[in-house]
């Protein structure tokens, strides 16, 4: 199995960035928290939830977070906002706050950590009493649909790459899975709602491309496979989205998205 490559955030936000961006802003409409609250991200990773909450929340303060230093100097450079402070933590060692955090949030990142239940519990610890811990992950079993058919026809081809589908290696990605995590990790009043998105692409290249270059699990398995396998990859895909002579591809991509309150007593 290929280990997943997360280096080079730019890469990272062409790839993933500009879908992220459209589901932040419907995961924070629907957190619908009020202004003046204090805000912890966990893995913040190129700053789509960031600059949603920054541009769209009238926070008090947000604390955004990531394991990796690109990743953290990417959000530096390109985020500038009173309230933010962007830091390199990982679930072990995160940002504190006296008297808690009135939302402790986390987008497309859960179904990556080691022990998400752990993660979910020490996001409701910082959490201030009766605040809101929230997160959102694709579904990547049926409703991201760019990704689905992307392991679909990669499967077809290469068997081998089964365990690699993301539908299959991610199950918290389901929304009884993750109302069962939140619920494990001690978190009451559970929520889990769809969030869907269109992904227009304006070609086939403006689809492939990021698979040639970006980090996570579907563009680490293309980079490990040799020239000829990995053109007929691009061929069956182009054949399969129905993307021959530059047509446009038009697509929906869904999230669940999660929130529980951390008891008030």
């Amino acid at each position: 199995m290929p280990e997943d490559r997360w280096r080079d955030a730019a890469a990272y936000d062409r790839y993933m960035g500009r879908w992220s961006r459209l589901l932040a802003l419907d995961f924070l409409s629907w957190l619908d928290l009020p202004p003046g609250s204090g805000w912890l991200e966990i893995g913040c990773g190129t700053g789509a939830l960031t600059r949603a909450i920054c541009e769209a929340a009238s926070p008090r303060s947000v604390t955004a977070c990531d394991t990796a230093a690109d990743y953290v100097a990417f959000c530096r450079e390109r985020l500038r906002h009173p309230s933010l402070t962007v830091v390199a933590a990982g679930t072990d060692a995160l940002p504190t706050r006296p008297g808690g955090y009135d939302a402790v949030v986390s987008s497309l990142v859960l179904n990556f950590l080691p022990d998400p239940v752990a993660a979910l519990a020490r996001m409701r610890d910082l959490c201030a009493p009766g605040g809101c811990v929230a997160a959102c992950v694709w579904d990547y079993a049926v409703g991201m649909e760019f990704l689905r058919i992307f392991w679909d026809v990669a499967v077809e081809l290469d068997p081998d790459a089964g365990p690699l589908h993301e539908g299959t290696r991610f199950p918290l990605c389901r929304p009884e899975a993750l109302r069962a995590a939140f619920a494990a990790a001690g978190l009451g009043s559970v929520e889990v709602v769809p969030l869907t998105i269109p992904t227009r692409f304006v070609g086939f290249e403006d689809f492939w491309a990021p698979f040639a270059d970006g980090p996570g699990p579907a563009p680490s398995y293309v980079a490990a496979l040799d020239e000829r396998r990995r053109r007929r990859l691009a061929e069956r895909l182009r054949s399969r989205l129905g993307a021959a002579g530059g047509r446009p591809i038009t697509l929906e991509a869904r999230a669940w998205a999660a929130r529980g309150q951390r008891p008030a007593a």
